[in-house]
């Protein structure tokens, strides 16, 4: 199975306090939990973070996580942001058991263009970003590559289109649109209201108000 090492250290102080307190030392506040285990409070070397995160999927990679001399296998199951800054602000692992399923959401990705664009005008529109799938942590794909080269205008691929790999079951609806070819828009031309009179180009308005005007001039 492949992994992303890192590395964590343990913290037996907790609250809003302390957090905010590593925050501004460059620290991430972290939790690591897992059926078999107690949760156990951990910082994290904020930079070395963003750097991973940078790289690689984390919903979907398996982290080779040290703490105290000790390797474990985890996933990152959720990250808190800052709301407005780029800074993370929590998160939390949890342990991987050897032979436990677990479901995680994967990426997709696209390959080729559709004919539909290539030859019709069309645009590919994309309904979803990932599949959730189940899983030994051993067998998680790190993506789904799906060929888009022979959709049509009108025409999707569904979930369920999408082989996979042994040992992982889809649990995303196999009826849920993956990609649409769409038709390319046409902007409708300006039609007059039913019953309206259809607009006097400006040149005639300005003609008859002069002939007014003479005809005035000459009473």
């Amino acid at each position: 199975m492949a992994s992303v090492p890192f590395s964590a250290t343990t913290r037996a102080d907790t609250g809003k306090g302390v957090a905010r307190k590593l925050r501004a030392a460059g620290q991430v506040p972290a939790v690591i939990y897992g059926h078999a285990r107690e949760a156990q409070s951990l910082q994290l070397e904020h930079h070395a973070l963003q750097l991973l995160l940078e790289k690689h999927s984390y919903q979907s990679t398996v982290i080779a996580l040290t703490v105290e001399g000790k390797t474990v296998n985890t996933l990152i199951r959720e990250i808190q942001r800052h709301p407005f800054k780029k800074q993370i602000v929590h998160v939390d692992f949890q342990e991987l058991v050897a032979g436990e399923k677990i479901t995680v959401p994967v990426p997709l990705q696209f390959s080729g263009v559709p004919d539909g664009v290539r030859l019709g005008g069309g645009m590919l529109d994309q309904i979803l970003h990932e599949l959730q799938v189940t899983c030994d942590p051993a067998n998680i794909p790190h993506h789904f590559v799906v060929d888009v080269t022979p959709l049509t205008i009108g025409h999707s691929i569904h979930a369920g289109e999408i082989v996979m790999p042994a040992g992982v079951t889809l649990e995303t609806d196999a009826d849920a649109t993956i990609c649409v070819c769409a038709a390319p828009k046409v902007e409708a031309e300006a039609v007059p209201a039913e019953g309206a009179a259809p607009s006097e180009p400006e040149l005639i308005r300005k003609a008859k108000a002069d002939e007014e005007a003479a005809a005035a001039a000459k009473k």
